[in-house]
């Protein structure tokens, strides 16, 4: 606790974090069970439903540029406001299915502007020792307040606190409220921090040969995220016919594995370096897709019960792509070590962003498409596929020396000026 004292603006960077997670949790985990409960979407529908959602990221770069006077903290205080407003029009409406993508791209597109946003503010804000430490324990701070949101839908959903049949969706109206609470805490950093000399320069779009890798990881990531995120539920919510209160039960789990799992991952990556954890992230990916394609093939050929161990080990799968998405926290860090310039870094990730998204949206379609023509079992195939680009990086990447190289532009940069 002596570290807060001396840098507050720590703890409120965790506060913040925390909100923003409460927020997520109550509103972005339970939009797959709303879509089929209200809307009855069909496979291919919700693959469709991600353009709006996805949209957000894609325009990521350009939205911080053209916000980029403000400085990163003021423009993450507008990303709140958007989440908020996003939000609680869908939680006092049950507007019709056009006009509730309007609110979900309002609330998304919030969400989207602040992903790049506190991964550079957070590591601005950590001491230059402990990055991977820092970085971690906001990972696992998440992870913790996710933890307590899926207790929230859980027993919300099963006491009948929360429901999708009510006029007003109370599960997102608490939700707005973790975003006002995000809202305020960013007021009060901005009046206490100081802003960054890059956050008032122009954010430009960055091509750079040597951040190569790091575009690679995050198109790839583009992929995989939506087969963990949109894919991989859907198999419970369509194969399995599960409620929200079993994604919330899955929720808690990969919430409590977490919150160690991530504090673990930050010192590993202090200690054994980008390389050997890019071999994890890749490793991890391709084993876990592999499996979930021959599981939910099995269940879709009738070779394997819905009911029963088959249905466990969808789970296990579940909690083991949950968490091997979150080893992906090394592209930032990563990044940071090879940036030519500190202001280079948000655009960068803004940047990825984008690209990321831009393979998301069509990562979304094309799993709808192949979940209807051929079947699911080979969506999670062609992830596994795509996932050996991830080992590629790993085999390729050399650390050091493009971080030698990073500081020694930085140098020559700064006796240019």
């Amino acid at each position: 606790m002596h570290r807060f004292k001396r840098h507050p603006e720590l703890l409120m960077f965790f506060v913040l974090i925390s909100a923003v997670a409460l927020g997520n949790g109550l509103s972005d985990s339970v939009y797959s069970n709303y879509f089929k409960e209200v809307y009855q979407v069909t496979a291919f529908q919700r693959g469709l439903i991600e353009f709006p959602r996805e949209l957000p990221g894609l325009l990521c770069v350009l939205v911080i540029g053209l916000l980029s006077f403000l400085g990163d903290l003021r423009i993450a205080f507008i990303a709140q406001l958007l989440s908020i407003t996003g939000l609680i029009l869908l939680g006092v409406l049950t507007p019709p299915f056009s006009l509730m993508l309007v609110f979900l791209f309002i609330n998304s597109l919030g969400m989207h502007l602040f992903m790049p946003l506190q991964d550079s503010i957070g590591m601005g804000l950590a001491e230059k020792d402990k990055v991977g430490c820092r970085m971690g324990q906001y990972s696992s701070m998440r992870s913790a307040v996710g933890l307590f949101s899926a207790l929230v839908v859980f027993f919300g959903f099963r006491t009948g606190l929360f429901s999708f049949d009510t006029p007003v969706k109370w599960i997102f109206v608490a939700g707005a409220g973790a975003f006002a609470c995000a809202i305020v805490m960013l007021s009060r950093i901005i009046r206490r921090v100081k802003p960054h000399r890059s956050d008032y320069l122009k954010v430009k779009l960055i091509f750079r040969k040597q951040y190569r890798y790091f575009y690679m990881l995050t198109i790839l990531h583009g992929v995989q995220k939506q087969i963990a995120y949109v894919y991989g539920t859907w198999v419970i919510v369509e194969l399995i016919m599960k409620k929200a209160d079993t994604l919330a039960l899955l929720s808690m789990v990969v919430g409590f594995v977490s919150i160690f799992f991530m504090n673990m991952l930050g010192k590993w990556m202090d200690r054994f370096g980008i390389k050997k954890m890019m071999y994890l992230d890749a490793l991890t990916f391709i084993g876990v897709y592999v499996i979930y394609g021959f599981v939910v093939w099995g269940i879709t050929a009738s070779v394997l019960p819905k009911t029963g161990w088959a249905a466990w080990m969808v789970y296990l799968l579940f909690v083991l792509d949950r968490l091997s998405m979150q080893i992906g926290m090394v592209k930032a860090i990563y990044l940071r070590s090879i940036a030519f310039a500190e202001e280079e870094i948000t655009s960068t990730l803004s940047m990825g962003m984008s690209l990321d998204h831009a393979v998301s949206i069509l990562a979304a379609l094309a799993g709808g498409y192949i979940w209807v023509r051929w079947g699911s079992h080979w969506v999670f195939f062609l992830a596994a596929f795509l996932s050996l680009g991830n080992l590629f990086v790993a085999v390729r990447v050399q650390p050091e020396k493009e971080q030698a190289l990073a500081e020694r532009v930085r140098r020559e940069r700064q006796v240019l000026i």
